[in-house]
């Protein structure tokens, strides 16, 4: 727990006045979580920076696809998205990391207890804040891992849109740091069709030229 006795005596002087009553134990969880969650900016992920300076964090991360569902909207296979949604999904979706790590995409091996790993961090993660938020947090996450929703289809596409121009646009680093193929980065590109046709499209055609320019092996 982040916040001392000092913090708690911080919150009894100067919000029992303010807080409905039994609203202090909410307040301070909401705060516990706040503060965990600053973790996330200390989760390093394979992705090279555009200006190949450093790996991404987790939390830049979060931020940079959270901000292009407000450029790239329109691009949705479904035109009546709840755009608000996809963007809390992909704010919260990599929060799970803070526990189990990012796996890298094309980790086989990482992702046999991924899933797993995973779960047991959104428990500890999302029961840090209040019962009603707390399934609130979960419902989303859930929902992004099932791909089932229009929200989710697009806020994936979206999550594996951001790492691949990251990629293509530092001239396929990563990719060759770990000898990654064509056909896997295919595979692993194929949700986008599924919530942006248009953007599948353009991802099928650059993954085409990236072979052609040497970034990424046949």
């Amino acid at each position: 727990m982040f916040i001392d006795a000092a913090g708690e005596e911080l919150i009894a002087d100067h919000f029992d006045n303010d807080l409905q009553p039994g609203q202090k134990d909410r307040f301070k969880q909401q705060i516990e979580f706040i503060l965990e969650i600053d973790q996330l900016k200390h989760v390093l992920r394979k992705t090279i920076l555009m200006d190949q300076s450093r790996r991404e964090n987790s939390a830049e991360h979060s931020w940079h696809i959270a901000l292009t569902v407000m450029v790239l909207s329109e691009y949705a296979r479904d035109a009546d998205i709840d755009f608000f949604r996809v963007m809390k999904m992909l704010l919260i979706h990599d929060l799970v990391e803070i526990d189990a790590g990012d796996t890298y995409c094309h980790d086989e091996e990482g992702k046999r207890d991924q899933a797993a790993r995973e779960r047991l961090a959104a428990d500890r993660i999302f029961n840090l804040l209040p019962p009603d938020q707390a399934g609130t947090f979960r419902d989303l996450w859930d929902e992004f891992e099932e791909r089932k929703t229009s929200e989710s289809r697009f806020a994936n596409a979206l999550d594996r849109v951001q790492p691949f121009l990251h990629n293509y646009f530092t001239r396929g680093r990563t990719w060759q740091e770990n000898k990654i193929k064509r056909e896997q980065v295919k595979v692993r590109m194929q949700p986008v069709g599924d919530g942006a046709p248009v953007l599948g499209r353009y991802v099928s055609s650059l993954i085409d030229n990236a072979v052609e320019k040497g970034y990424l092996a046949r």
